[in-house]
């Protein structure tokens, strides 16, 4: 814009001197003026374009800026998205292991009642046997001088005499338990007999409990007499 209103203003002055050569001083003036008010309003009409493109430039520079907030803005909400994103990730994750851990412990609880109801069947089955068993303690200690005490852990103990005939009232004895499998088990013998496992694994097989009992006294009448 410069470069031409400089070309205008040189064009105008070899006009100017063309025009004073030919029409005189009188013109030359008229022609003067004119070309100050063309001058002037080449110079008004250059100021508002100048200021329309500061103007311009400003508003490129504001649209520049709020596209690069639009951006900063697209990116945030593409993080925050991401983010959201993953969090659902690891609540769907926590709800799996939260389900995963539920029927855990409910298996554990399950398996828990079944465990407590076959302890408590095997109790109440060792409990009847020991109680049969002291049912029956009259008539063993009647023919066999047999003497049945209860002790500790639900045990028994089978207490013989009239066995030594060098001395009746010496005790021979031994200690039954039932077991967790609900089988016979002999905690304890004394005077310790060599045949008391095999007495006790005929008594698991035949259940045949009077027939244990009566070779066991056999047993400790054939130690005696050693």
């Amino acid at each position: 814009a410069e470069d031409e209103i400089l070309l205008f203003e040189r064009e105008m002055k070899e006009f100017w001197t063309k025009l004073k050569s030919v029409y005189g001083t009188e013109q030359t003036s008229h022609t003067s003026a004119l070309r100050d008010s063309c001058k002037e309003s080449i110079k008004a009409l250059s100021e508002k374009w100048s200021k329309k493109l500061k103007e311009g430039d400003l508003m490129i520079a504001k649209i520049q800026e709020y596209n690069n907030e639009i951006l900063q803005q697209n990116q945030r909400v593409s993080e925050n998205q991401e983010q959201l994103t993953k969090i659902k990730t690891n609540l769907s994750q926590e709800e799996e292991q939260k389900k995963d851990l539920t029927d855990s412990i409910r298996e554990l609880k399950e398996e828990l009642m079944k465990k407590k109801e076959m302890v408590s069947s095997k109790t109440s089955a060792a409990k009847e046997r020991v109680e049969r068993l002291c049912k029956s303690k009259e008539l063993f200690e009647e023919r066999l001088g047999l003497e049945i005490r209860r002790i500790h852990d639900e045990q028994l103990q089978f207490i013989f005499r009239h066995i030594d005939h060098k001395d009746p009232d010496k005790p021979y004895v031994f200690t039954l338990s039932i077991n967790e499998q609900g089988d016979y088990e002999v905690t304890s013998c004394t005077p310790p007999l060599d045949c008391i496992a095999e007495l006790q694994l005929k008594v698991r097989e035949t259940n045949k409990f009077s027939v244990f009992i009566a070779n066991i006294r056999k047993a400790f009448t054939a130690l005696s007499y050693k």
